[in-house]
């Protein structure tokens, strides 16, 4: 047998006590389950738009994934979907001027973490490749900011 380097020691110390601890302490749901959050910020003109991809910002083709997208305007004010004529559009990556959609899924008012009201949709991807995922819209209903485009390129396996 090969004997353990004290790295190794301490590493299988450590992975033993955080099993310890979320063995003993059921209560703490901030111990027994670790998240990633992964969100990206697009801005164009006086709107901002954190987006998400679950899960997890790796969607599979064929399965549905769901997107959202908490929109801000300038000083951090929610917009949500209510007041916003939005459109949402998913292209290959390698598109060209003036070629169409491959799908427009419709946007729903969705809550995800802190947000409520925030446009949402669920997308099946047709396949493995690279998209892009389009986002405009325009102010109604008495908002007041400016029309925005924002594009996130996804990768889909």
């Amino acid at each position: 047998m090969f004997p353990l380097s004290n790295k190794s020691k301490t590493l299988g110390l450590l992975v033993f006590l955080g099993l310890l601890i979320e063995a003993t302490i059921p209560n703490a749901p901030q111990l027994n389950s670790i998240s990633v959050l992964a969100h990206e910020v697009e801005v164009s003109g006086d709107v901002a738009a954190t987006f998400h991809l679950e899960p997890n910002h790796n969607p599979r083709a064929g399965e549905p994934a769901r997107v959202w997208f908490a929109l801000t305007r300038r000083g951090g004010q929610i917009i949500p979907l209510e007041q916003c004529n939005c459109k949402l559009e998913v292209y290959p990556k390698n598109r060209k001027d003036g070629d169409k959609p491959l799908m427009q899924p419709p946007l729903t008012a969705i809550s995800a973490e802190k947000y409520q009201g925030i446009p949402g949709a669920n997308i099946v991807f047709p396949k493995a490749g690279i998209y892009e995922i389009e986002l405009s819209g325009t102010a109604q209903n008495k908002a007041n900011f400016k029309p925005f485009k924002l594009t996130y390129t996804v990768t889909v396996r």
